[in-house]
């Protein structure tokens, strides 16, 4: 088995065994705070999910580092003597595995089944394997060095070309001194496009961009590597494009995200600078 196809292997069982902690308290009783924001919501369940993601990886790749959603504190136990390296930002070289436990907590808070576990598994800066588990769906979404599946049957992007037959989803956080953005973006969205989704989990989203549920999404805003990373890396391999709105090829530290099929994307790019610029 080469590197890529054991960091694969090994994501998808983290990717697993994350999710079904979060499956077993969903809407149960849940222990909620807030972070940045009221809206911007974290779980106990979301630490605890976290807490398996790692150990699964771990048992793997002891000395890997990580770059976590959540606070990457092990509690007690036998890995409390040695904490895994956490970092901050995605490393050009070495081995780094990038998590976000629980996608799409508000929906998970209020008891809506969008939601997933995402593990990213980076080399040298780039990803070699992902995987965005949907506990609720069963569904698992994973992209290796070759290509992109869902529960084992290979994916590609949508073969629509016709911008007005398009499903197209305004993804980000405003806060809401911002909101007028986000209203530009729906409505340059809805100008371009046949219709218009808001999920609820970045990844979850992406997902559907590379398995062809959608056709594309825009994002005006900066957002963080376990956001985006696992499902860049899937519409990628699913043969989609994915740029910022400049147009240039998406990176973890890109201040913007457009994916598409790859068909019309500079209408995505347009709606995207019309919202953010008035243009």
């Amino acid at each position: 088995m080469t590197d890529a196809s054991h960091r694969a292997a090994v994501a998808e069982r983290a990717a697993r065994a994350g999710g079904v902690v979060a499956r077993e308290q969903f809407r149960g009783d849940l222990s909620v705070d807030s972070k940045a924001n009221k809206n911007d919501l974290v779980t106990e369940t979301d630490r605890d999910a976290q807490r398996q993601v790692v150990a699964t990886i771990r048992a793997e790749f002891p000395d890997d580092r990580f770059l976590c959603e959540e606070d990457l504190s092990t509690r007690a136990g036998p890995e409390a003597d040695r904490e895994p390296e956490a970092v901050d930002s995605v490393p050009d070289s070495g081995s780094l595995w990038v998590i976000d436990p629980i996608d799409g907590t508000a929906n998970y808070v209020r008891g809506m089944r969008l939601w997933g576990t995402a593990v990213s598994a980076i080399v040298d800066g780039e990803p070699v394997a992902s995987v965005t588990y949907l506990p609720s769906y069963g569904d698992l979404y994973a992209a290796g060095p070759e290509n992109v599946t869902r529960d084992g049957t290979e994916l590609s992007v949508s073969g629509r070309t016709d911008p007005e037959t398009f499903a197209v989803a305004p993804v980000g956080w405003w806060d809401r001194d911002d909101r007028a953005e986000f209203g530009r973006l729906c409505s340059a969205v809805g100008d371009r496009f046949g219709d218009i989704r808001r999920l609820g989990s970045f990844q979850a989203t992406l997902a559907h961009v590379a398995d062809g549920a959608l056709e594309g999404l825009v994002c005006t805003r900066p957002m963080a590597p376990w956001d985006t990373l696992a499902g860049v890396h899937m519409v990628r391999q699913a043969g989609g494009t994915v740029t910022d709105l400049d147009g240039e090829p998406w990176t973890h530290d890109s201040d913007s995200v457009v994916a598409s099929n790859g068909e019309a994307h500079e209408a995505f790019v347009a709606a995207g600078n019309e919202a953010l610029r008035g243009e």
